[in-house]
């Protein structure tokens, strides 16, 4: 069993960078140690996802409720729809002696590491803005529109990717997978 540097890691990227990927593969490999914590969002569901399983969906209001309750570890407005990690879903984890991995926007991760000093950072850079305008297209789930909305945020990331812990380049899958491991997993080569 190896033994993981933080039972905090939060993964943000540019939409289409592959951070959810690799998040994915990592749980696939450790399914015992690692798990994700699932965002609460206002945003429409996806086909094919589940509620509860890739997000907690829930309606502008119940969301603006749980913020007046104090029951969000972090939450953002971004591209017009709300996200946020629910404190009661990641503290089940971290007494279980698992690590929690957050899938989130940077300001959500730089919130993750104001209230978890431990936590570790990682920013899912693509190799080129060419292969991510072509990652974003191939999804089929987000119109021109969308994608133009998100590439206009990309700067923004990219700057606030230097108050990050590690940052790591997702030009092949297996290579970005290897190399979030040897941050994440203690005396990994």
């Amino acid at each position: 069993m190896v033994e993981f540097v933080s039972p905090y890691v939060a993964f943000s990227a540019p939409s289409g960078a592959g951070k959810t990927t690799i998040v994915k593969k990592l749980v696939e490999k450790y399914p015992e140690q690692l798990v994700i914590s699932v965002s609460a969002t206002t945003r429409p569901m996806r086909p094919g996802e589940r509620d509860g399983v890739d997000y907690y969906f829930m309606t502008e209001e119940e969301f603006k409720q749980a913020i007046k309750q104090g029951r969000f570890l972090e939450w953002e407005l971004v591209h017009g729809n709300y996200y946020g990690t629910l404190l009661e879903k990641i503290q089940g984890h971290t007494e279980q002696g698992k690590t929690v991995l957050f899938d989130i926007d940077v300001k959500g991760a730089q919130s993750v590491k104001r209230n978890f000093p431990e936590a570790i950072l990682i920013f899912i850079k693509p190799p080129s803005k060419e292969e991510l305008i072509r990652r974003l297209k191939m999804r089929r789930s987000e119109d021109e529109a969308t994608i133009r909305k998100r590439l206009e945020r990309l700067e923004f990331e990219y700057e606030q990717a230097r108050f990050f812990d590690h940052i790591v380049i997702n030009d092949r899958l297996e290579d970005a997978v290897r190399q979030v491991e040897r941050i994440i997993i203690k005396n990994k080569a």
